[in-house]
């Protein structure tokens, strides 16, 4: 027992462990690129596993935190890092109240009307944003929002809601009725049910809005580079790229760094909830 136990635990190893390195490459270069100077990045026998002195390297010795100390004190990063938390977290809260009700009310909708009404509100979510953003961009205009986040809360629900009502309908479906309506013979009323019965079971499903809502905030450039100009007020998927690539030169140690720092939190977010993230994605599949 002992034995086939030791065999197949080595099994799942010799194929999750491939898999592991490949995942977690990404991460390692971006770490040893961020640390590294001008001198020692360039010199291709020490790239990605050297650390060495460059003899005459006036950036000195590596491992160094100079080019992480750069995008904190000399660019306005810890204010992309604001606007991106601001705009997601509003844009999740808008998009939870919107989608929620919307899905369960589809859910219980049953014929062909419920199905027309769920297809056609996901197929909005397949309009591309470069054909979106020439129109919103007149709406924003006319409402005076140019160059404010408030902008990106306006327009990020057009694309998050859709997809997240048609996810949560599908997820909605696989709760019984009969356990509603046990809720309501035991008192409560249509809103309660939903509150202490339906919402806790569908936890997983609402999960999964709240991590692809904020990741396609977060990932988000068209509409961030055409609404906002102004540095300080850009988010972290538009103002990397754009201040930190100055003229023709690409400082990457500048750039892994403000790449890695957010990903990492974001990654062990997606970890911790990686079952329910699933189950949440299939949870529709069933019925």
């Amino acid at each position: 027992m002992a034995w086939s136990n030791i065999r197949s635990q080595g099994l799942s190893w010799l194929i999750v462990g491939p898999f592991a390195i490949v995942l977690a490459f990404p991460f390692y270069w971006m770490l040893t690129t961020a640390l590294k100077t001008n001198g020692d990045l360039y010199n291709v026998a020490n790239v990605p596993f050297k650390f060495t002195t460059t003899q005459g390297d006036p950036e000195g010795h590596s491992p160094t935190l100079r080019h992480v100390t750069y995008i904190f004190h000399h660019t306005h990063y810890v204010r992309w890092l604001e606007n991106t938390a601001f705009v997601g977290a509003l844009v999740v809260v808008i998009t939870l109240v919107l989608a929620v009700p919307a899905g369960y009310a589809l859910a219980r909708l049953s014929g062909r009307f419920g199905q027309s009404v769920g297809v056609g509100i996901f197929l909005t979510y397949l309009v591309p944003p470069t054909l979106l953003f020439l129109p919103l961009s007149r709406v924003i205009s006319k409402l005076g929002l140019e160059d404010r986040l408030w902008s990106l809360v306006l327009v990020y629900p057009s694309f998050t809601i859709p997809f997240s009502t048609w996810l949560l309908m599908g997820f909605f479906r696989t709760i019984p009725l009969e356990l509603e309506d046990a809720a309501l013979i035991d008192g409560c009323s249509r809103l309660k049910a939903l509150w202490r019965v339906i919402f806790p079971i569908s936890l997983p499903g609402i999960l999964t809005v709240v991590i692809f809502t904020f990741s396609l905030c977060v990932n988000d450039f068209v509409y961030a580079i055409s609404f906002i100009s102004n540095s300080a007020n850009r988010t972290l998927s538009v103002g990397v790229p754009t201040d930190l690539i100055r003229g023709d030169v690409f400082f990457w140690q500048s750039l892994m760094a403000a790449t890695l720092i957010p990903s990492i939190p974001l990654a062990l977010l997606y970890n911790s909830f990686l079952n329910r993230f699933i189950e949440g994605f299939t949870g529709g599949a069933f019925r």
